[in-house]
């Protein structure tokens, strides 16, 4: 250790501590075998700075000693003081203005593979790897979305945003970004993806990235979503979020191409292949179990309507984009009938039951402090009373005889109880069919511009509520396919 200047003498004491009681361990560092503390006194009166230094002799790889960083508490954080590190001489060392604990821990950084990405323009995808360096001992898990520049999210590509969750020694994840096509000729066009909110680690550069979408040389004369492949393709990626099977897209554009020049044909074969999105097993145990859940979770809220006239109503609570986040996580690796999809699908609703429960949001809307009735009766509440008395006590039997609910796995398989029911599978149906027209095919929540209010939304579901949930007598999906707002996502 150096005193920049010792004004008066005195006796400095190094004690070794547990690096754990060293302070608070920012984010993006970890402590590991690696790691050494001490305490550091001086009865000495000095003018900062000062020089520590730290001999590691037991470190022998360079990539490992090259992650290590002093840290220093300053008011119970430990600060990253780190200015030069030594791999010959094995030593790491620091420069403060003052001495209380200083412990060495290892760095652990999540970033992109690489700043910039491309892909050809196409109803397609682009494949992204955010990688894990120092210490991945431990967990951790980042945040990641992406943002328009010239490109948009309607009409370029659908919006991809979520939690990475790294393992204990994985090093690598990946997601994807589906890429839309489209009959516009508009030159190259680029998007945003960035990593924020990590835990566990932290960001290093680069942890913003730029997409870079390769026009077509030549743009059809008409609409691509016209194009029997390229519609069936776009269902995939608006409905179940991923690009489409090879037997599922040769199946379905196979039911419109059938049809030969017969118009009338087409249109009702597009009209019943998009609805089979909405209606398939994938979508209604991925999507549709998303927007009850959050139903479950905290009810309905108040919108407003001019059909016919002036008037409230209750309507959905989920938001698109919260919709979009969970249901890319809950569909993620899932191709129903492609082998090991059940297990897959059962794996993603375990993972998506158990964080949902530990949100701020639900946390604040169910106090651990409730009694198990209490509990699943607010959740019945919110469903609109779907439990029978049975069900109602087996759920509540979850939590095994305890006086709160502070047993999360509990907390979750509960929460998912209510929502997978059956009364509440049948009654928020045909309302979820309603804003699935929007959502998918839109790309936007009811009232979002170009609408103000729930009108449209009030009406589509009057109307099919008056059909039966009969979608083709109610022509509600012929109306949103062949609206000018879904076409011109597409082209011209």
């Amino acid at each position: 250790m150096t005193f920049a200047q010792v004004n008066t003498a005195g006796i400095t004491s190094f004690n070794s501590i547990p690096p754990a009681s060293a302070g608070s361990v920012p984010n993006g560092y970890v402590i590991n075998g690696s790691s050494i503390a001490f305490d550091v006194s001086t009865t000495a009166v000095f003018a900062p700075p000062v020089d520590l230094c730290f001999t590691l002799p037991a470190v022998n790889d360079a990539a490992a000693f090259g992650e290590l960083s002093v840290l220093h508490n300053e008011g119970g954080t430990l600060i990253d003081r780190t200015v030069s590190r030594d791999f010959a001489m094995k030593k790491i060392c620091a420069r403060v203005n003052s001495l209380s604990p200083f412990t060495v821990a290892s760095q652990v950084t999540v970033q992109f593979s690489a700043s910039t990405y491309s892909v050809q323009e196409d109803c397609t995808f682009v494949t992204i790897t955010v990688n894990r360096g120092g210490d991945t001992s431990g967990a951790a898990n980042v945040d990641y979305t992406t943002s328009d520049q010239v490109a948009t999210e309607r009409k370029d590509y659908i919006k991809a945003l979520g939690n990475l969750r790294f393992a204990a020694g994985e090093t690598s994840k990946t997601f994807v970004v589906l890429i839309n096509e489209d009959s516009f000729a508009e030159g190259n066009e680029t998007l945003n993806i960035n990593l924020s909110n990590p835990l566990g680690a932290g960001l290093s550069a680069p942890a913003s990235a730029t997409i870079t979408i390769t026009d077509d040389a030549v743009e059809p004369a008409g609409n691509v979503i016209d194009e029997a492949r390229n519609y069936v393709c776009q269902n995939y990626h608006d409905f179940l979020n991923r690009q489409p099977d090879a037997s599922g897209w040769d199946f379905w554009t196979n039911e419109i191409t059938s049809c030969g020049g017969n118009a009338q044909c087409i249109e009702v074969r597009r009209i019943n292949v998009s609805a089979s999105f909405f209606l398939s097993i994938e979508f209604q145990q991925t999507g549709y179990l998303v927007e009850r859940s959050y139903k479950t979770a905290y009810g309905d809220v108040d919108g407003t309507s001019t059909f016919p006239t002036a008037h409230s109503l209750t309507v959905p609570i989920i938001r698109s984009n919260e919709f979009l986040a969970d249901t890319q996580q809950i569909t993620k690796g899932v191709v129903v009938l492609q082998p090991g999809w059940e297990q897959q699908l059962e794996a993603n609703k375990v993972a998506f039951f158990n964080e949902f429960v530990l949100r701020l949001r639900f946390t604040d809307a169910f106090p651990t402090s409730m009694t198990p009735a209490q509990f699943v009766d607010q959740l019945n509440q919110r469903a609109g009373n779907v439990l029978s008395a049975s069900e109602r006590q087996t759920a509540i039997d979850l939590f095994g005889g305890a006086g709160t609910t502070t047993n999360n796995p509990a907390r979750a398989q509960a929460l998912r109880q209510v929502a997978e029911d059956q009364d509440l599978v049948n009654a928020e149906f045909n309302r979820a069919f309603v804003l699935m027209q929007y959502f998918g095919y839109l790309r936007r929540n009811p009232n979002d511009p170009q609408d103000t209010d729930h009108t449209g939304y009030d009406f589509w579901l009057v109307k099919l509520n008056q059909f039966g949930g009969n979608y083709i007598s109610a022509e509600m999906v012929k109306a949103f396919i062949t609206s000018i707002e879904y076409g011109q996502r597409f082209g011209p």
